[in-house]
């Protein structure tokens, strides 16, 4: 369905209009002739519209004893978009050329991105009242996009789901976690969800910047006195979080980046290995993924791609949005809860008995391993001192198979992999390893 012609409007604004008659989000969607793709907009609020795209992998299989599962994949920042980055340039069929992407994850389960939170990409507000200001309005949306999804896309009640995140989006799994479960729990989701799964992810960022100063020490980008003054910065940020002052302690942290930047000679925060002319300050805005070129403008462009021809094979994009691989609009409305920690949120999700699956890199420093390592060990799940007693695993994935790809240790509901010689992203990095990584999670009947 358009919704560029009169008829095409006409018929947006019906369905609209039924939708709030009947108390459900109003949706309006399209899709390949096949049924393999579909994608379409959610109006999740008043004058705001989450833009989504499924694919179905073309090796589906499934048994009740194996069920073919589903990922929501979730974008960092908060303000990139999943449909440019985790899609395109990330873990979906095509690249940014439009050629077949090897690996995908579609080879491991079906896949949904979403342009989240509203306003992101595809995404839009009619007002910007309508933004998102905290992680929680978020994770409503999110919850509230799924019970819509679940009446468009016939294969996601029988489909356990899996809310993948990496860096912010890491952040909102978690958080969007305990919505679905409390959602499920109540009744009101009809899905199963099969685990939440974070990517060097945003968890505790007191953690995180107190992990700064040691790491680069370890990798020679520090001397003592930058250390000394990156520490105290660090304990700074961490005090201002305890007393709640998360707005100051965004600032601090801003201002530490800064230092490091100065002090290590501009390392690149996401790849301590691989150097950037590009301030780490840049950071301080999205910790995310650096945009490369492919995020200017021009036909052969991730930006030009999705204003161009994805965005007239897609027929539903309204004339008035142009996509963005940013949003800072979305990321300033979010500012006040950035520096906020989801580790109850992960104890909860413990606590219900969901899988919760960790998985860190060797060369990040915006979301490092030391960090995580540390806010694992500060939850208060009952099975943490059994997950830290047990020895780790090594992985051998990928060819050459005597070459350890990382290790993973399990206990229960909780799983923890780390990955060698990958920067902030490993399905970009190490996309062998992620994919075969990604298909144990899922626990995928083509693993």
């Amino acid at each position: 369905m358009g919704i560029r012609s009169p008829t095409g409007l006409l018929c947006l604004m019906l369905l609209i209009q039924l939708g709030l008659g009947l108390g459900e989000a109003a949706t309006v969607s399209n899709g390949t002739t096949d049924g393999k793709e579909r994608w379409g907009y959610v109006e999740i609020r008043p004058k705001a519209n989450l833009f989504w795209w499924f694919y179905q992998s073309s090796q589906r299989v499934s048994t009740p004893e194996h069920p073919w599962p589903t990922i929501l994949w979730l974008q960092g920042g908060p303000g990139e978009s999943g449909i440019g980055s985790g899609n395109f340039q990330g873990i979906g069929p095509l690249d940014v050329d439009l050629k077949p992407r090897n690996p995908t994850w579609l080879q491991k389960a079906d896949l949904i991105f979403v342009d989240n939170p509203v306003g992101v990409g595809y995404s839009y507000v009619e007002d910007e009242s309508a933004l998102v200001k905290t992680d929680l309005e978020a994770a409503a949306d999110l919850t509230e996009l799924l019970k819509a999804l679940v009446k468009e896309l016939p294969t996601l009640q029988s489909s356990p789901l899996f809310l993948v995140g990496e860096s912010y989006g890491g952040k909102l799994a978690a958080v969007t976690g305990v919505s679905v479960a409390r959602a499920i729990h109540a009744g009101t989701l009809k899905i199963t969800l099969g685990g939440v799964v974070l990517g060097d992810s945003w968890i505790s960022p007191d953690d995180h910047a107190l992990s700064y100063p040691w790491l680069l020490k370890d990798v020679s980008r520090l001397d003592d006195n930058a250390v000394s003054k990156a520490i105290m910065m660090a304990v700074t940020v961490k005090q201002q979080m305890v007393y709640g002052q998360f707005a100051a302690a965004y600032k601090t942290w801003v201002d530490l980046l800064d230092l490091i930047d100065a002090k290590s000679g501009n390392i690149n925060m996401e790849n301590f290995m691989v150097d950037n002319t590009v301030s780490s300050a840049v950071l301080s805005y999205l910790v995310t993924r650096p945009l490369s070129a492919a995020a200017t403008d021009g036909p052969n462009t991730i930006s030009g791609i999705l204003n161009g021809v994805i965005e007239q094979k897609l027929r539903i994009i309204p004339n008035n949005i142009t996509w963005q691989a940013v949003s800072l609009q979305v990321f300033d409305a979010l500012t006040n809860d950035f520096m906020k920690p989801a580790i109850n949120e992960v104890d909860e999700l413990l606590s219900y008995g969901v899988n919760v699956t960790v998985y860190q890199v060797q060369l990040d420093v915006i979301c490092s391993t030391l960090g995580t390592e540390a806010w694992v060990k500060r939850l208060k799940w009952e099975g943490l001192h059994n997950f830290l007693s047990l020895p780790r695993k090594p992985l051998h994935y990928c060819h050459p198979y005597y070459l350890t790809n990382g290790f993973v240790r399990s206990y229960k509901n909780l799983h923890f992999y780390w990955i060698l010689g990958a920067g902030h992203s490993v399905p970009v990095d190490k996309p062998c390893t992620a994919l075969y990584m990604i298909g144990s999670i899922v626990q995928s009947p083509a693993s």
